[in-house]
């Protein structure tokens, strides 16, 4: 069990590094965990049924958005995926030239594009569904379906708490001002 080892290890070396700090440890343990797991079960399927299918985590959410909502403008897409505008142009770019999917013009705005399965998108998402669900039954094989459902509902309402209150905090957190660009962590040329 090497990720167990090391889930307790780093769990250990947090509250070591902290010492007398001040903090919510739970609070802070269930968002690493969040982080940690999410990282695991990406991981694991993108080496396993995504692999096969010559996917990656992104493609796959991608498609999956798509399939799930239909024909959508190309901003939805992104935002549902949790992508920036410009990945979700390679992305869909690569899916169409796989003939996954399509790209539209927007029948009333020039400016818009959706993007739409194609028959053989359809097909393959019916077809690669299957095998992903089971991967999903076998990351949460330790855990009952009542836990299954419990931690669902968990992580709703950890999403909700960002997407409902999580613009005021962050204002308040900046005094009202607008965050700084992000960088990408290269030091600026002299």
């Amino acid at each position: 069990m090497p990720s167990q080892r090391s889930i307790n290890e780093a769990e250990r070396l947090v509250g070591a590094k902290l010492g007398g700090i001040p903090v919510r440890a739970e609070r802070m343990a269930a968002v690493a965990n969040i982080y940690r797991a999410a990282s695991a079960v990406r991981q694991h399927l993108e080496n396993s049924v995504l692999r096969g299918s010559d996917l990656t985590w992104t493609a796959f959410v991608v498609l999956w958005v798509v399939w799930v909502w239909g024909e959508s403008e190309t901003r939805r897409v992104a935002e549902e995926a949790g992508i920036s505008k410009g990945t979700l142009t390679g992305v869909s770019r690569t899916l169409e030239s796989r003939g996954l999917l399509r790209r539209v013009d927007h029948p009333t705005d020039g400016r818009l594009v959706l993007l739409a399965l194609t028959p053989e998108g359809e097909e393959f998402m019916q077809g690669v569904f299957p095998a992903f669900n089971e991967e999903e039954s076998f990351v949460t094989a330790q855990l009952s379906d009542a836990e299954c459902e419990s931690l669902a509902d968990g992580l709703r309402r950890v999403v909700r708490q960002v997407e409902e209150h999580g613009e005021d905090r962050r204002r308040s957190l900046l005094n009202g001002e607008e965050p700084a660009p992000r960088r990408s962590g290269r030091r600026p040329r002299a």
